[in-house]
């Protein structure tokens, strides 16, 4: 085999009439290099994106939501506690999910109200991280006479209200009496603000508590539902099963996979359309790894005569030419990766591309390199290269001595 490694490395160092072979031949590793590169780059920071999207929904909706068939429920202590015994649960707390409006100074908006029990919520969600100027605790607080809430940072905006200020909320749902139902309505004051840089949440979001909901949406002692974290995000939908096997009817559940399954399923397909793309950059250099060794064997015909008639077989021959390619694929991908490697290193810590926050959630690109995109990436330039060295390196193998010497 020593025989066959030596030869393919010397092919690849053409001699001075044959400068035109080693400049294809760097272009080969070049194209390959490119291609590894830019499929390193474009696939770690898609992953960064879903990593980075992944962290704000889940912060602000759980793993498992626990429901029940009749609309918001009572006793929901118990279930809290059956639910925490199930194997796999991190965490559960309460949540009342309402639609409201929400006015001040003549400007008013339809919002999202969530009640949350400010002792509990941190064990689920990361909501309390995202409040700003103040703590979910301060739910719990009147302020001035008047009970608290914690109101989205967009939506604070579009209705022109800062921290400290009073807020009306009103329930379309309203309270039955002798004249029909009318709209309830209650005054707040703001705690602070909520902000988890999806634009969607905090243009939407009204947090108080659980308790207070109950009151101003007179549920009398009910909530729309538990929240779940569970230990392994990857086996949400197997705790979610165990949870409604536990609970049995007329509790039903589902996890975050089935609530963004369409967000997180276009994600899948664009990083595999990408992918396949992408690797047409490696194709390209393939195809200049063909027309470097075609150009080789009709070059070195004689050479491989010799050989043939010294005694190397026609496997060692074609051994010689798949190795030299594979030299060049290799080699492009060792540099490849290493180039890439290195960008996204730089990408992460400098963040030196910026984008605009009014259009993007997203002020930089997030990276996030996963060894299983780097392993595939690496054997496909690899088996790519290999594949194109077959049809030249069996050519060569074919070459009839006779016919190569028969008029030197």
């Amino acid at each position: 085999m020593f025989f066959e490694f030596f030869l393919g490395l010397r092919y690849l160092r053409a001699k001075r009439k044959q400068t035109f072979i080693s400049i294809i031949s760097i272009i080969s590793i070049l194209g390959v290099m490119v291609g590894v590169m830019a499929l390193i780059v474009v696939l770690s920071v898609m992953n960064g994106y879903r990593a980075d999207l992944m962290s704000k929904i889940l912060g602000v909706n759980s793993h498992v939501l626990v429901l029940s068939y009749g609309g918001a429920f009572n006793k929901y202590t118990s279930v809290m506690d059956r639910t925490r015994n199930v194997k796999g649960v991190a965490g559960v707390t309460p949540f009342i999910y309402s639609q409201i409006m929400v006015s001040h100074a003549g400007n008013t908006s339809g919002a999202i109200l969530r009640g949350i029990d400010p002792g509990t919520v941190g064990d689920v969600l990361t909501i309390p991280q995202m409040v700003k100027g103040t703590t979910v605790s301060s739910l719990d607080q009147a302020s001035g006479g008047l009970p608290t809430v914690i109101v989205g940072k967009e939506l604070a905006k579009q209705i022109a209200v800062h921290q400290g200020d009073i807020l009306t909320l009103v329930s379309p749902e309203g309270k039955l009496t002798p004249l029909g139902r009318v709209p309830n309505t209650r005054k707040y004051r703001i705690a602070g603000l909520f902000d988890s840089g999806m634009y969607e949440y905090d243009a939407s979001m009204v947090y108080i508590s659980i308790r207070e909901a109950e009151t101003f949406l007179g549920l009398g002692g009910k909530v729309t539902g538990i929240e779940v974290k569970v230990d392994d995000l990857e086996r949400s939908d197997k705790v979610a099963r165990d949870i409604q096997k536990s609970l049995g009817y007329p509790y039903w559940t589902k996890d975050w996979k089935v609530m963004n399954r369409s967000l997180f399923a276009a994600l899948k397909l664009e990083k595999v359309t990408m992918f396949v793309i992408l690797t047409m950059i490696v194709l390209v250099g393939a195809l200049n790894i063909i027309s470097t060794l075609v150009m080789v064997v009709m070059e070195k015909s004689k050479d491989i005569a010799i050989l043939r008639t010294m005694g190397a077989s026609a496997r060692s021959v074609m051994s010689v030419f798949m190795l030299q390619g594979l030299f060049v694929g290799v080699l492009g991908t060792m540099i490849g990766l290493g180039f890439g490697l290195g960008l996204c290193h730089l990408l992460a810590k400098y963040k030196f591309i910026s984008l605009p926050s009014d259009v993007y959630y997203i002020s930089t690109l997030p990276v996030r390199v996963e060894t299983a995109d780097v392993v595939l990436v690496s054997l496909a330039a690899v088996a790519i290269s290999f594949l194109a060295t077959l049809y030249p390196s069996w050519y060569a193998s074919r070459l009839n001595p006779v016919e190569a010497l028969r008029y030197e």
